[in-house]
């Protein structure tokens, strides 16, 4: 795991095309088709002496909507949500389904001490903390090499 900030599903089209398709994305992105939304939350993964830290970015959900898993090798982050609006009227009655998940993996480095992961919500970011074994953090001390 090393430092990057992953792009919106490692989209690299100029937001000029962003107007152009919009209608397309909106048809297959929002629920459109299947009644899911598609789209995977920003990542931003960090790395310093201590740990790792992978930030999601996961509005309007719940503490208890994630699932966290970790299984050999691989952290496995996701999340179900599924919301009913009904409104009622005099001549009518107007129901709608809202529902939405992703899933996301990442491999662990062998670095990672597994029983000490930790994470948190607040404001709409998922914070996970993947701290470093004691040998690992020891490999990282910096030493200056003389040239002789």
């Amino acid at each position: 795991m090393s430092t990057k900030a992953l792009t919106r599903n490692g989209d690299t089209t100029p937001a000029l095309f962003d107007d152009f398709f919009r209608p397309w994305n909106e048809w297959f992105d929002n629920g459109g088709i299947m009644g899911k939304t598609l789209n995977l939350p920003a990542v931003n993964i960090t790395e310093n002496k201590n740990d790792f830290k992978v930030s999601l970015a996961v509005p309007g959900m719940k503490k208890n909507d994630f699932n966290i898993d970790i299984e050999g090798n691989m952290l496995t982050i996701s999340c179900e949500k599924e919301a009913q609006k009904e409104e009622k009227e005099i001549r009518f009655t107007r129901k709608e389904y809202n529902y939405s998940s992703f899933s996301r993996s990442f491999t662990i480095p062998e670095d990672v001490n597994r029983e000490k992961i930790d994470a948190s919500y607040e404001d709409g970011i998922l914070k996970l903390s993947l701290p470093k074994k004691e040998e690992a953090k020891k490999l990282l001390t910096s030493k200056h090499i003389a040239v002789k």
